[in-house]
C-alpha cells in the first residue's frame, strides 16, 4: 500500500489534512496550466481552500518532490515525498505564515490557530499515530522546508504553460 493510500484510508489523517492542513485530498485542476520548466511530469495530489495544488514532480510514486503552487503565481518544492509534506503540515499547518521560515512566525501563526482550533494538537497527534508518523518539532519542520526550498527548489521552477512565465518562490531568505 503507497502512502497515499494509507492517508487516505485513515479517516483521522484525513480530517487534520482537510483542516487544519487545507490539504484536501479532492485534487482538481489547477487554476491555470503549468509545466515544469524540465518537461518533467506533473502529477496533482491536492488542491487548498484557497485554489493553490500539490503537485508531485517527476515520476514515480509518493517518494517524489511535492511542489505547490498557489492561485496567484507563486511556488515552490515543500517536501521530498508524500510522507515528508504529511509530516510538514502536522507540524506547522500554518506554513503559508512563514514567508521566511522563521520560528517567531511560526509562533505568532499557531497562536491564532489555536484560539480558533483548541484541540489541534491533539487532533494532530492522533493523526500521526494512525499514520505511525513522528511529529518534528516546529524548529525541525521549518529548516527542512527552508533546505528543500531553496536547495531543491531551483531544480523545479513552475511555468504558466500557456505563457511561459515562471511562478515566483512563496518564500524568502
Amino acid at each position: 500500500m503507497s502512502f497515499l493510500d494509507l492517508v487516505r484510508a485513515t479517516p483521522v489523517a484525513v480530517d487534520y489534512l482537510l483542516w487544519p492542513g487545507d490539504f484536501n485530498l479532492d485534487a482538481y485542476s489547477h487554476v491555470e496550466e503549468v509545466v515544469l520548466a524540465s518537461g518533467e511530469g506533473l502529477e496533482e495530489v491536492a488542491k487548498c481552500g484557497a485554489g493553490g495544488t500539490f503537485f508531485l514532480c517527476g515520476e514515480g510514486g509518493d517518494e517524489r518532490p511535492v511542489l505547490y503552487a498557489d492561485s496567484e503565481g507563486g511556488a515552490a518544492v515543500m517536501a521530498v515525498g508524500l510522507e515528508e509534506m504529511v509530516r510538514l503540515l502536522l507540524a506547522v499547518p500554518w506554513w503559508r505564515d512563514c514567508v521566511r521560515l522563521t520560528e517567531e512566525e511560526s509562533a505568532e501563526a499557531a497562536e491564532q490557530y489555536l484560539e480558533d482550533e483548541p484541540d489541534l494538537f491533539a487532533d494532530r497527534d492522533a493523526a500521526a499515530a494512525a499514520l505511525g508518523l513522528e511529529v518534528p518539532t516546529v524548529a525541525e519542520a521549518l529548516a527542512r522546508l527552508r533546505e528543500v526550498a531553496f536547495g531543491l527548489g531551483p531544480s523545479y521552477v513552475l511555468l504558466n504553460a500557456e505563457e511561459g512565465n515562471p511562478y515566483e518562490p512563496l518564500f524568502r531568505p
